[in-house]
């Protein structure tokens, strides 16, 4: 799976290099910037998927790069953690305001602020293929009623149980989209992962057998190697 990126901005160097070497160590790809402006200038180039951002920078400073990043609508949902050596609470309730997700202060411990990247970007993660939910799904012979709760496939029922239904109607609802079984646990069973992803291989192989002519070639439930699922 592709690595994470994350772009810090700070004119520090030392922190930009504190962060750099933490958060590759954890397996996360690093941009750095040392103005606001260089970083804005690299989030419209590059694929960023988070970014940490200094309160106090020469020239443009952090509120006025979260109000340029939060004003443009291909990087207004841009997940951002502002960090702040300042103490007093209002500007920790300013950078709120002006759409900060989350912030910490200087000098900050690495494990919680890698604790609060990884919670921000699952977060980030999962509001992403949140949708709409559709009452029904026709793909070739598999009709999926979700307000009956209902599958079909070559117009006779199908009887699955509720997480199985769950699994295939999430899958089915994103189709072509890869779903990790970390994703999985974490959407269909609550629970972060926990080494347990075989649960989720059960699942998709008792589905296989229900809805696929031939479940050793599925048509519908396909593995991608390396990364999960999809619904084709």
């Amino acid at each position: 799976m592709a690595k994470k990126v994350i772009l810090t901005i700070d004119d520090e160097e030392h922190i930009l290099d504190l962060l750099e070497y933490n958060l590759e160590k954890n397996g996360y790809e690093v941009l750095r910037a040392e103005t606001g402006e260089k970083g804005l200038a690299i989030l419209k180039t590059m694929q960023v998927d988070l970014v940490l951002l200094d309160y106090m920078l020469p020239g443009m400073d952090g509120i006025e790069v979260l109000k340029n990043l939060r004003a443009d609508k291909n990087l207004s949902a841009m997940p951002v953690i502002m960090l702040t050596a300042k103490g007093e609470e209002i500007d920790k309730v300013l950078g709120l305001e002006m759409g900060a997700d989350d912030y910490i202060s200087k000098p900050f411990g690495i494990r919680e602020l890698l604790a609060r990247v990884k919670a921000l970007l699952r977060r980030s993660s999962l509001e992403k293929i949140e949708s709409e939910p559709e009452d029904k799904i026709t793909a070739g012979d598999l009709i999926i009623n979700n307000t009956s709760r209902e599958v079909y496939m070559e117009g006779k029922p199908v009887f699955l149980s509720l997480k199985e239904f769950e699994l295939l109607y999430l899958l089915a609802s994103h189709r072509n989209r890869v779903f990790t079984r970390e994703q999985l646990l974490e959407l269909i069973w609550g629970y972060e992962y926990s080494g347990e992803t075989r649960t989720v291989d059960v699942h998709v192989r008792n589905l296989r057998k229900k809805i696929e002519k031939d479940p050793d070639h599925p048509q519908y439930i396909q593995t991608v190697r390396g990364m999960g699922y999809k619904f084709v």
